[in-house]
């Protein structure tokens, strides 16, 4: 199942504000009929598309808390006093979060068919309350371990926005336009990650580390913005429809689960190295960020570093979308997945050596080409299944579909990340084994990109 446009047999006429809405539905809506869309068109796109980008990033903001949330906590907060058992503690409240988000975005997609696209932003909006006012109320000292996984669980549903999003966005755009406003609207989400790592910091630096639920205080307000701006400015499209056999179709290609594969490399590793960082620096070089007065990890310390990751990833994504309309997208993700293998040999290497600015070198590295890669296997969706369908209409049905699922699968690649550190901090009190994983999946993602998509030379020809 997929969302498309029903065609609509009408003639070519501008909007017009009477016969274009009917209570927040456009009954007539036709993006692709240049008059009609600069007659006004247009606009309401980009309304849209503003509203939408708001609202996604407040989304990947709610999904990202708890990726700030564990470097508040400790022993009062339920987190056992031993090193290691305390850090698979808190790498677990990433790993829940990032599960849910990843299971909620196949039913988010087709929920915009189903309710509206701007019915379901207000939805969807509507929802990161639950996690916010849950978290107001139980996270304080005295709390069980039980009680925040529960309230971990719950942020998940931020990681759903996306996919919503990124469907109701997809119809109000001409397919000439399409990839700047994705582009546009998933760089916007995607840069809550490093927003909600920020005001963690600001909250740190300014309240004090015993006091996470100011983080509550600031969001709240912005989610309820965001649900009124929805309300009031958005618009659903009357003649959007879910097409069920575009999913069956699609899940029956193995290039589908290919192009998975690659997308939990690239998005996988930015969402889940985005909520592990601040972990990862403070139980690896820990040393380095101790506070004079308690002689303890300085959470405020190690935040000044953990946002500017997901912060450049966020922002070079439009770049591997870039690359890959001037060298193909199968040859831009090749040699993004081996500059990836590489940045990983040097956070490797830095971690046997204890080096952390050689660390910082890599892992930054490693949120760069992570990014780039999230726009040039997006970028690799339609050119794939257009040399596999032939027709362009019947390559678009199935490409659409393909882009759902590799966004859930894609976020579920930040679950393995976080447990590859989990397990990796449990079992010898550093991320060597994950970093040497890590390494090998680039590796192999490297491999099925040259023998799948770059080798075969009608597939550089149909500029894959």
């Amino acid at each position: 199942m997929t969302t498309t446009l029903d065609p609509i047999p009408t003639a070519t006429t501008a909007p017009s504000a009477g016969g274009l809405i009917r209570g927040r539905w456009l009954e007539d809506w036709r993006p692709e009929d240049e008059r009609f869309w600069d007659g006004g068109g247009r606009a309401v796109a980009r309304r849209n598309l503003l509203v939408s980008v708001f609202s996604e990033h407040i989304g990947f903001s709610i999904w990202s808390l708890w990726s700030v949330f564990v470097l508040f906590l400790g022993p009062n907060y339920g987190i056992s006093a031993d090193p290691k058992q305390a850090a698979a503690e808190k790498f677990m409240l990433t790993i829940v979060p990032t599960a849910i988000g990843s299971a909620v975005r196949l039913p988010y997609t087709f929920a915009v068919a189903k309710f509206g696209g701007r019915n379901w932003t207000v939805i969807s909006a509507a929802l990161l309350l639950v996690p916010l006012i849950a978290t107001g109320i139980a996270l304080k000292p005295g709390t069980s371990y039980a009680t925040l996984l529960v309230l971990a669980a719950l942020a998940g549903v931020g990681g759903g926005n996306f996919a919503s999003s990124m469907t109701n966005i997809n119809s109000f755009f001409p397919q000439r336009l399409k990839g700047a406003a994705l582009g546009l609207n998933a760089g916007g989400g995607n840069i809550g990650v490093a927003t909600v790592q920020l005001i963690g910091l600001l909250v740190i630096a300014t309240a004090g580390k015993d006091h996470p639920r100011v983080m509550v205080a600031i969001y709240l307000p912005l989610v309820v913005i965001a649900i009124a701006a929805a309300a009031l400015l958005q618009d659903n499209i009357a003649n959007v429809r879910n097409e069920k056999r575009a999913m069956r179709d699609a899940c029956a290609d193995v290039h589908t689960w290919l192009i998975s594969l690659l997308y939990i490399g690239t998005f996988g590793s930015f969402i889940g190295f985005g909520f592990a960082f601040g972990q990862v620096l403070s139980n690896e070089f820990g040393s380095h960020f101790l506070s004079a007065a308690t002689g303890r990890v300085d959470p405020v310390k190690v935040m000044y570093l953990t946002f500017l990751g997901p912060l450049t990833g966020s922002l070079v994504r439009p770049v591997g979308g870039w690359l890959a309309d001037r060298l193909g997208g199968a040859r831009t993700t090749l040699w993004n997945f081996a500059a990836m293998a590489a940045a990983g040999i040097v956070v490797l290497v830095a971690s046997e050596q204890g080096s952390l600015p050689l660390f910082l070198v890599g892992f930054m590295a490693l949120f760069v080409f992570s990014g780039i890669g999230n726009g040039s296997v997006y970028k690799m969706i339609p050119a794939v299944f257009r040399l596999r369908m032939g027709g362009d209409q019947e390559a678009r049905r199935i490409a659409n579909a393909v882009i759902g699922i590799a966004g859930a699968i894609g976020a579920f690649g930040g679950v393995l990340v976080n447990i590859a550190f989990r397990q990796s901090f449990l079992s010898s009190g550093n991320g060597d084994a994950a970093y040497v994983g890590f390494i090998a999946f680039y590796a192999l993602c490297l491999a099925v990109t040259w023998a799948v998509y770059v080798r075969p030379s009608e597939n550089r020809a149909a500029g894959i």
